[in-house]
């Protein structure tokens, strides 16, 4: 395995100029302010209740960890555990093969529309336009993908898709996109519009996809755990189960998965525990599917699991607790990042997955963050957000080369700093930077310097520098 599929949103621009865009509406940055603060709060509130909340940090990063280190095991373990209980395991070595997957398994069934969990794998492969392509209409049924999806836009959160939405907003999609328009734009009407919208769909489906948060190797169990009970539905009525998941998912035993059960509820929604938690093991015909697909998705993981410092990003259980307390993240939102994994969690990992340094977009992500370390402190499985960024940083300056405009002018710097007497003429040459300057601050640059000032004032060099006014004004000692 190891095939390479960028997961950067076809077209879109560079972290920057989204970021510009993104700034500019501040609608998007009040909807963005309020929820992220108001998660953040609850999950601080949540997490304090537990004594031992930093012992099970620890123990999920050891569990991740392990998995990591013995990743082929476990996934020969899980393999044959699903067989024994009637499922099939499917092996995608990138996107295009796991797409193509699907849609063979879509069409023996005879089906040309199907209900979707809400999955970051399927997002990632870009499913849902794999299966337009081939005729086979995907339904999402979560709340906040669903207002994504009919109002054609992009998600701009882990956890919650349409946080960047407003419930006016989120009413005037519904009017457009549904048969029966909501009374208001109440919670309550909004939530009873879209429950009368899908309720047509899940009795009518003969096809169910899903992500997975866990996997258990030694069972074969596939876990997955929602608020709203629309995963439930998907997981149980439609005759045929297709389960799209990253093969870094895996929990080794239940004893295990007992740690995560008490990490990720507390760090995505705040929750002591999930509303709804589904657990199957293969094929359960009196209550569930009676088919049972299982893709394991590479898409760049055993690449990214080469990496020493990068291979931590694996760990991450999609909690989007590193969302909310990122300052970036929220003046900017998810679609600034261009990716389908937004915020400092997206900006270690797309980068990885994509597996091009090279590409502008990509490779843009790790200098999303103000390395404030945040994140670090309120990762559920201690993921050194700072390190991994720095690291990628590192990586994409020495993909560049040193032929580079930045190059030769980090050269350049180099060389001015090596010697006092260049430095002091460099600061002299520099003070000539006041011809331009209008209170001090320098508007427009010319030449590289203008991307600098497209978006902020530049400093002047003082006419007299520190070195200069000490000489002229030290106090002669003895």
């Amino acid at each position: 395995m190891g095939g390479r599929n960028p997961v950067t949103w076809l077209g879109s621009p560079a972290f920057p100029k989204a970021a510009h865009e993104a700034l500019a509406d501040t609608q998007l940055r009040r909807n963005l302010r309020k929820a992220t603060t108001t998660i953040r709060t609850k999950r601080a509130g949540v997490v304090a209740e537990l004594d031992d909340w930093e012992r099970l940090r620890r123990a999920g990063e050891a569990i991740k960890d392990d998995v990591l280190a013995n990743l082929d095991t476990y996934l020969v373990r899980l393999e044959e555990a699903v067989t024994a209980r009637g499922g099939v395991v499917h092996w995608a070595r990138d996107a295009e093969e796991a797409n193509r997957i699907v849609l063979d398994l879509v069409r023996t069934e005879g089906a040309d529309e199907v209900v979707k969990v809400k999955s970051m794998a399927t997002a990632e492969i870009g499913l849902n336009e794999a299966l337009e392509a081939g005729g086979v209409h995907a339904v999402e049924t979560d709340l906040a993908e669903l207002i994504v999806q009919l109002g054609d836009d992009r998600p701009s959160h882990i956890l919650v898709p349409a946080i960047h939405r407003n419930r006016a907003e989120i009413r005037d999609v519904f009017r457009r996109g549904m048969a029966e328009e909501p009374a208001s734009d109440e919670p309550r009407d909004l939530a009873e519009a879209a429950r009368r919208h899908l309720r047509r769909k899940f009795l009518s489906a003969k096809v169910a996809i899903s992500g997975a948060n866990f996997a258990v190797a030694d069972t074969g169990s596939i876990v997955v755990v929602e608020s709203e009970g629309n995963g439930r539905m998907c997981l149980t009525l439609p005759e045929t189960l297709i389960t799209v998941m990253g093969i870094e998912k895996l929990v080794p035993s239940w004893q295990d998965l007992e740690v995560f059960l008490q990490l990720l509820p507390r760090s995505s929604t705040a929750e002591r525990m999930n509303p709804y938690t589904s657990v199957w093991s293969g094929v359960t015909p009196a209550d569930g599917p009676r088919k049972f697909h299982l893709v394991l998705l590479d898409n760049g993981r055993t690449a990214t699991l080469a990496d020493q410092v990068g291979r931590q990003a694996l760990r991450c259980i999609r909690c989007s607790a590193c969302l909310n307390v990122c300052p970036v993240y929220e003046r900017t939102g998810g679609q600034a990042y261009g990716s389908v994994y937004p915020g400092p969690i997206g900006a270690i990992l797309a980068p990885q997955l994509a597996g091009d340094l090279h590409d502008e977009q990509a490779a843009s992500l790790p200098y999303a963050s103000s390395l404030c370390g945040a994140c670090y402190e309120v990762c559920p499985v201690r993921i050194n957000i700072p390190e991994v960024l720095t690291h990628l940083r590192a990586e994409a300056v020495q993909a560049k080369g040193k032929r580079t405009p930045e190059a030769l002018a980090m050269a350049a710097a180099a060389w001015v700093f090596a010697d006092p007497k260049r430095y002091e003429a460099a600061q002299k040459a520099g003070s000539l930077s006041q011809l331009l300057a209008r209170d001090g601050r320098i508007k427009r640059l010319p030449g590289p310097g203008a991307k600098w000032t497209d978006s902020r004032d530049a400093p002047a060099v003082p006419k007299e520098s520190f070195r200069a006014w000490w000489r002229k004004n030290r106090v002669q000692r003895p």
